[in-house]
């Protein structure tokens, strides 16, 4: 069974619970990779215009409207030495399912423009290149997307289409600063998709 949350990350995550455990900055800070003083390091920051922190996610960015989109980002400046910037967006209630990994981000303030191309993606929890329209199950409390955006002293060598494991393997020890961004989402009781986000492996 998983550790539990420090108490520290917690702080920096909207009314966590013990699935948020499984996601990537947990097992760091699990493994002593992660600590307090990286959370917001230097008023390293995560924002959204699209969401506040704790606030829902527009079904724009779900699997709920077609031609839906990731939602956009933006940065503050890292810790003077961050050579490359990692985004991991994982659902808790799901396992911590994969709905985006991106790497390759300059160490410097920026952001992401809705629906923009990052510079490098890897698999989602699906297998697929690309953000992970979240579906959370129809009736299910609001699902969290937590927004992982991790400041390393190195830049990374991964070939695009790497996973999640590769690039939190990749970032072990190299991680230096963590801003945290949640979006919720939930959906109405009743649907006929054909796949919702607890379907995934």
């Amino acid at each position: 069974m998983s550790d539990p949350v420090p108490s520290w990350l917690a702080k920096g995550l909207v009314a966590p619970g013990a699935a948020h455990a499984g996601l990537a900055v947990a097992r760091l800070a699990q493994q002593g990779l992660v600590s307090d003083a990286m959370l917001g390091k230097g008023g390293f920051a995560l924002t959204s215009a699209a969401f506040a922190n704790g606030e829902e996610l527009d079904p724009s960015f779900t699997a709920d409207e077609e031609d839906s989109v990731a939602p956009p980002l933006e940065w503050t400046a890292p810790p003077p030495g961050t050579v490359e910037l990692v985004l991991l967006v994982e659902d808790p209630q799901a396992g911590a399912l994969c709905h985006w990994a991106v790497w390759g981000l300059p160490g410097q303030r920026g952001k992401l423009l809705e629906g923009e191309a990052p510079p490098r993606v890897g698999k989602n929890g699906r297998g697929n290149s690309e953000w992970l329209l979240p579906a959370p199950p129809h009736g299910d409390a609001p699902h969290h997307y937590v927004f992982q955006l991790f400041a390393l002293d190195l830049p990374l060598v991964l070939m695009p289409g790497a996973t999640r494991e590769d690039l939190v393997k990749a970032m072990s020890g190299h991680v230096t600063a963590v801003a945290l961004l949640t979006g919720l989402y939930a959906r109405a009781e009743d649907g006929d998709d054909d796949w919702d986000d607890d379907d995934a492996d």
